[in-house]
């Protein structure tokens, strides 16, 4: 009999754990991260009370509401209307000119979370004059975040913030314009709801979508290994029309891809490439 230390049990547990999650409702974990995931479980067994990882797979076996709880713990949401505005500011100066070469337009936001992002985009598409033409796809695997997406409602005390990222990023009204308030929350304008849809879908087992003109895909990559975040490349370069853009995070890269080949850096500030 082999002896093992309580870090292998550990690793143990938690393989058992993703395993499960796999099996029973079809979100695969088991290619991210794996320094990430050991945090988002800790936070997951301190909110179901769960002294052990064993402890948290027997709950989530048993009670779909303990998956949905956490769920929301191993999917990271944090976001913000243009953050990063430097990125934002790109887009709008050196992608968007390129974007209204075409008749009609297709942008994914992957892995849009609350929708912050997907609405920033609608924003920036609708000042300079492409929203009408755009459809946008906003996509995430979290049901509770893209419920908060579709409702576009955010807290009042949040819009100072973003505000000063919309105006960092080279927005050109109000950022109130875009907004009717509802109690203690700011609701997004119906026209920019009409453009984006929101859907449910996995960079770990999904298939891609079709002659995107750009995808943002921002701050997800890097809560995946090395071979999940090659799939979701592969999803992205196969998705994009030819000479097509793709955004990532501040501390994303596909340099190291075997899909950059195919790619050349607009930005290396802001990550964004092109289909060669």
């Amino acid at each position: 009999m082999i002896a093992l230390d309580a870090d292998e049990k550990a690793e143990i547990e938690l393989d058992l754990l993703l395993e499960a999650i796999y099996r029973l409702y079809q979100h695969d974990f088991r290619g991210y991260a794996r320094s990430s995931l050991r945090r988002s479980v800790a936070r997951a067994q301190i909110a179901l009370r769960c002294a052990t990882i064993t402890d948290l797979l027997d709950r989530i076996v048993h009670d779909t509401g303990a998956f949905a709880e956490t769920l929301r713990h191993l999917t990271i949401q944090v976001s913000d209307f243009f953050r990063d505005p430097g990125y934002f500011r790109r887009l709008r100066e050196t992608i968007a000119p390129h974007l209204a070469t075409y008749p009609s337009l297709r942008v994914w936001v992957a892995g849009c979370g609350t929708g912050e992002e997907a609405y920033s985009i609608a924003i920036l598409l609708y000042e300079e004059g492409l929203l009408e033409r755009s459809l946008i796809y906003a996509t995430d695997i979290d049901k509770v975040s893209m419920a908060i997406a579709q409702a576009g409602a955010y807290e009042l005390f949040r819009m100072d913030g973003f505000a000063e990222n919309y105006h960092g990023s080279g927005g050109r009204a109000a950022l109130s314009d875009y907004f009717g308030a509802r109690g203690a929350s700011a609701t997004v304008v119906p026209c920019l709801k009409q453009r984006i849809l929101f859907c449910d879908h996995s960079l770990a087992t999904d298939a891609a979508f079709a002659e995107m003109h750009l995808i943002s895909c921002r701050n997800v990559l890097i809560y995946f290994d090395k071979a999940l975040q090659d799939r979701a490349i592969g999803l992205f370069r196969e998705s994009l029309c030819p000479r097509g853009f793709i955004g990532l995070g501040p501390n994303e890269s596909l340099t190291f891809s075997r899909h950059a080949s195919s790619l050349e850096i607009l930005s290396t500030d802001e990550q964004i490439y092109r289909v060669k």
